[in-house]
């Protein structure tokens, strides 16, 4: 018998050599627990692979807050005068709000926007992202943006633009960047 957790949630807490019978092999977020010929297989450390000794594994599971969404989808603004609303909007509240701005085309903007998306999670009730792709708005929106490179994240509070993260290196360095900015203004 076999049991296959391929979900990132299950965590193994104790390994206890107490029970002949089972044995665990793993790697990556994939757990397997096994009643079977008396060893297991660790690939974990790439081509290296090496005996276990028979175990009985103790699994637990624990799951995320259910009631708040892993990712919020940015919202697009499409011309000069839906961000002029969304400024004002934003004035209204006082509230900042983060603008993605990006390019079908851009491989480091689509990899950066799920990323952004779980921020905007984590920052739901503080601030709303937007994302703006440059090539199917007027040039006069990018103007505005006073966009050169992209991915450009910008913070906007209080109807001007406050802060810039241009991200052409890795996305966790971008997100730890935007995270300083928000953490700064808001």
């Amino acid at each position: 018998m076999s049991i296959l957790a391929a979900n990132s949630h299950i965590v193994y807490r104790e390994v206890i050599l107490r029970d002949p019978q089972n044995q665990f092999s793993g790697g990556g977020s994939c757990l397997i627990w096994s009643k079977s010929h008396g060893f297991g297989v660790d690939g974990r450390r790439g081509g290296e692979w090496r005996k276990m000794k028979k175990r009985d594994l103790r699994v637990e599971a624990f799951w995320s807050d259910t009631t708040r969404p892993n990712v919020i989808e940015m919202q697009p603004i499409k011309d000069c005068d839906q961000l002029d609303q969304v400024l004002a909007q934003a004035q209204e509240l006082h509230q900042s709000i983060i603008i993605d701005w990006m390019a079908n085309w851009c491989r480091k903007c689509i990899y950066l926007k799920p990323k952004l998306e779980k921020l905007a999670a984590e920052y739901d009730t503080k601030i709303k992202f937007y994302t703006v792709d440059v090539n199917n708005v007027p040039q006069a929106l990018v103007k505005r943006g006073n966009i050169t490179k992209m991915p450009t994240i910008q913070l906007w509070k209080d109807g001007e633009m406050k802060a810039e993260v241009i991200g052409g290196h890795k996305a966790w360095i971008v997100i730890d960047e935007v995270r300083e900015m928000i953490q700064k203004f808001v």
